[in-house]
C-alpha cells in the first residue's frame, strides 16, 4: 500500500514526464496560490523557473555544479581545492558500503537533489541496518522529476566524507550566500540548530552588517547584531570565484576554527519554491537576476 508521501511523490514525476512546465505551474499555485507568470518572471522563484526550463536543462557546467561529486573538479579547475572537505570512499549502492572501513565520525551523501545525507557523530551508535534503508530510500527518488529540477539527472554517487566538528562538537554552522551574476550579495546564516533542533536564519552583507529581509532579522530587536565569524571574508571570496559563470547560484560553505569548507552550489534553493521567503525579498533578489541572452 502506498503512503500520502509515496503518492504525492509519483504524482510530481507523472507532471514532469509528461511536461515539465506542467509540472512548474501546478506546484507554483499550489506552494504560493496564484499563477506564475513566465512570460515577464520577477520574483527570484519565477526566474529560477524559468531558467530550470531555458537555461538549466542543456546546462554542462550547471548539470556538473549541481552534482556533489563532480562539482569537486570544478572548485579545484577554479584554484580552491583546498577549500574541499576529503573524501574517504564512494559507492553506487547502500550495499557497498563496509562500516568497519569507515572512521568514528563520518558523512554519508548523495551526489544529487536535497536532503539524503546521514551524519554520524559516533559510529558505535548508528543503527546501520536502518541507516542503509534511508540510504536505499533516497538512492531510488528521481530528484530531478520532483520539482522539474534538470540539473539534478545524474549518475548517483553516494560520498563519505570525513566528519567537520563545529566549535561546540557538533556540526558546524553553516554559511549559504546568494550570488547574483558572480557577485555575492548576501550570505545566509543557520544558527542555534544544536540548541533548539530548529535552526534559526539570519542574513548578513559583506560587511557584516544584518539585514531585515526574512522574518527572523525582521523580528531582531534593535542593535541586535552576531560576533563575525572568522573566515567569512574567504568565505566571500570564494564564492565570488566559484560564481563567476552563473546568473544565480547559493554558494554554500562550512566554517571551522576560520578554516573554510565548500558544501556544494545550489541552483534552485527549495526547488525555486521557497514559501519562507519574503514577498519583497523575492522580488529584490528577482531585481538581481537578468534573463535577456541564456537561452
Amino acid at each position: 500500500m502506498r503512503t500520502r508521501s509515496n503518492l504525492n511523490m509519483q504524482f510530481r514525476y507523472a507532471l514532469t514526464r509528461i511536461s515539465p512546465k506542467l509540472n512548474i505551474k501546478v506546484l507554483f499555485w499550489i506552494n504560493f496560490h496564484r499563477d506564475i507568470d513566465l512570460r515577464h518572471p520577477k520574483t527570484l522563484d519565477e526566474k529560477l523557473q524559468w531558467m530550470k526550463l531555458h537555461y538549466y536543462k542543456d546546462n554542462a557546467l550547471v548539470h556538473q555544479c549541481a552534482d556533489k561529486w563532480r562539482v569537486r573538479e570544478y572548485v579545484e579547475k577554479c584554484g580552491l581545492g583546498h577549500i574541499l572537505n576529503p573524501v574517504i570512499k564512494t559507492y553506487h549502492h547502500g550495499s557497498e558500503i563496509k562500516w568497519d572501513e569507515l572512521p568514528q565520525r563520518f558523512v554519508l551523501k548523495w551526489n544529487f537533489g536535497c536532503g539524503g545525507n546521514l551524519v554520524c557523530t559516533d559510529k558505535s551508535d548508528l543503527d546501520k541496518p536502518q541507516a542503509l534503508k534511508d540510504i536505499e530510500r533516497f538512492r531510488k527518488t528521481h530528484q530531478h522529476l520532483l520539482a522539474a529540477e534538470p540539473q539534478y539527472k545524474m549518475e548517483k554517487v553516494l560520498i563519505a566524507e570525513e566528519f567537520i566538528e563545529g566549535e561546540k562538537g557538533g556540526c558546524p554552522v553553516d554559511y549559504k550566500v546568494y550570488c547574483f551574476h558572480g557577485v555575492p550579495k548576501c550570505v545566509m546564516c543557520c544558527y542555534e540548530r544544536e540548541e533548539y533542533k530548529k535552526p534559526i536564519f539570519y542574513f548578513f552583507d559583506r560587511d557584516w552588517q544584518l539585514l531585515r529581509i526574512n522574518r527572523a532579522g525582521k523580528a531582531a530587536p534593535e542593535g541586535f547584531a552576531l560576533p563575525k565569524p572568522d573566515g567569512i571574508d574567504e568565505v566571500f571570496r570564494c564564492a565570488e570565484v566559484l560564481s563567476q559563470p552563473f546568473p544565480f547560484v547559493r554558494a554554500d560553505f562550512y566554517l571551522e576554527k576560520g578554516r573554510v569548507y565548500f558544501g556544494e552550489l545550489t541552483f534552485t534553493p527549495s526547488g525555486g519554491f521557497d514559501k519562507s521567503r519574503l514577498p519583497e525579498t523575492d522580488l529584490m533578489f528577482g531585481e538581481m537576476v537578468k534573463l535577456q541572452g541564456l537561452e
